[in-house]
């Protein structure tokens, strides 16, 4: 099946889809317009929410309430009043923004850094916060981006996209430490890794930037499994919806065959 647009607002940087498997509500950000959305796939309707700073993932608190991650703070947000308001804040130097996010199975809020507004080599960190405190997971990092769990939550996977390759951490659920193990995938063409996703399958599910595609990976062999083309350059990020099927965000590029770079998408992996 072809990728469907299902919403376009000539977004710049479309981002950290969530699907909200309860409720049946599909949440994402666009980056630099400040707004978080909420789509509602049986009804189509669409709301959103402007933070009034870069707002890069969501995590899901209730039914259409949520908590967003901005430059300015983290954010709990109503869609059913259409408010919002500041809950905490993670002490990061002015010249980064968080990036993209997860949840650990014991309610850890896993998010990372990068520069902004310039990219600068190394200075974002991976953070873990919980009841008020937090800590380093992994520093140093450039362009803090996909984080997903492996099936068995023994395994944390992160990209570092300047890397063009898929880190496995170590991942102690009880204590929140998380120890370098290795990497496991290595990007060779184009594309570079963005944001990622896991399938009931433990297989991978990586967004590339630059590579116009989702790609299908398996992070015990490394192996690539499949593709599914978009109809433009920069991909982003993925999740899947209560039916197994993938929604894409996506962001512009400077390329003539750009179609709807900064919309998001929806692709049909299975027959529902």
């Amino acid at each position: 099946m072809e990728p469907k647009l299902i919403f376009y607002s000539n977004s710049q940087l479309l981002e950290g889809p969530r699907f909200d498997l309860e409720h049946n509500l599909l949440y994402f950000v666009s980056i630099l317009d400040y707004l978080v959305y909420c789509y509602n796939p049986e009804t189509q309707e669409i709301l959103s929410i402007n933070l009034k700073s870069p707002a890069s993932c969501v995590f899901i608190l209730d039914f259409k309430i949520i908590l967003v991650a901005t430059k300015n703070g983290f954010y709990e947000v109503n869609f059913n009043t259409l408010s919002s308001k500041q809950k905490f804040q993670i002490d990061i130097p002015e010249n980064v923004r968080y990036n993209d996010g997860i949840e650990d199975p014991k309610g850890r809020i896993i998010i990372g850094t990068m520069g902004f507004p310039e990219v600068k080599e190394n200075v974002g960190k991976v953070f873990s916060y919980h009841q008020g405190s937090y800590k380093t997971l992994i520093d140093h990092t450039t362009i803090s981006n996909g984080l997903a769990f492996s099936l068995d939550q023994k395994f944390l996977y992160f990209i570092d996209t300047p890397t063009k390759k898929v880190a496995r951490y170590f991942y102690d659920i009880d204590t929140g430490v998380a120890k370098f193990d290795t990497y496991v995938i290595e990007f060779k063409a184009e594309g570079a890794p963005d944001g990622m996703c896991m399938d009931n399958k433990g297989m991978l599910w990586i967004a590339e930037w630059n590579g116009g595609c989702v790609s299908n990976w398996n992070p015990i062999n490394g192996h690539k499994i499949q593709e599914r083309k978009l109809p433009c350059p920069n991909v982003t990020s993925c999740c899947f919806d209560k039916y197994g099927n993938l929604y894409v965000t996506t962001a512009k590029s400077e390329s003539e065959t750009d179609a709807y770079g900064g919309g998001l998408f929806y692709i049909e992996l299975t027959n529902n």
